[in-house]
């Protein structure tokens, strides 16, 4: 494994928005390089609506766990979920950011405050320059389904350049792995998230 490219990924959201399906297509397409990978999930209270993350550690790495200021890539399917996790960012950590707010369960009981817009971009671009905002759902929306927003944001991580595999293989693990009747729409859905960062 020495000599591997070391990469920390973390992946971030709200129950039911795809984060551990994006986990696992990155995954198995960094296993398919023969890349040595180690992946850990946490859910949150809910399976739809709690917090989910994951990270996801690639090459030269032996722990699941990635430290405070060390993730490289932070893919946020939820924009107060990449504040959340802004501890785990460094300056030269890229992140990318879905637009749309969507309240995880604590904020619609009214438990927590959820915090401003604005307030969190400026706190996520006082860690990192790095902040690639799109609008995933929206580019969801343009094939039919908001269900492809996965796909898109996947494009986009694709797009960075800097994960250690091939776009194409990326999304051909994408494409396995979906309903054969939407294969198209979630190749074109990856395919703007890729063209969104460009």
């Amino acid at each position: 494994m020495n000599g591997e490219p070391r990469l920390r990924i973390i992946v971030v959201g709200i129950g039911g928005q795809g984060v551990v399906f994006a986990s696992k297509v990155i995954g198995e397409a960094a296993l398919q390089a023969g890349l040595n990978v180690v992946i850990s999930e946490v859910h949150g209270m809910a399976q739809r609506g709690g917090i989910v993350t994951s990270q996801i550690c690639i090459g030269d790495i032996h722990g699941p766990l990635i430290a405070d200021g060390e993730a490289d890539l932070i893919l946020a399917f939820e924009p107060v979920e990449a504040y959340r996790i802004i501890n785990k960012a460094n300056k030269d950590t890229i992140i990318i950011a879905n637009s749309e707010q969507t309240k995880p369960l604590s904020a619609s009981f009214g438990e927590v405050e959820y915090p401003d817009s604005d307030m969190v971009m400026q706190a996520i671009n006082e860690v990192t320059e790095n902040l690639l905002v799109i609008d995933g759902s929206s580019i969801a929306a343009e094939f039919t389904s908001h269900v492809v927003m996965n796909s898109v944001l996947l494009g986009a991580l694709a797009g960075t350049g800097r994960l250690p595999l091939d776009p194409e293989s990326l999304r051909a693990h994408l494409l396995k792995r979906v309903p054969s009747k939407t294969a198209d729409m979630n190749a074109k859905a990856f395919d703007a998230g890729m063209k969104a960062v460009q």
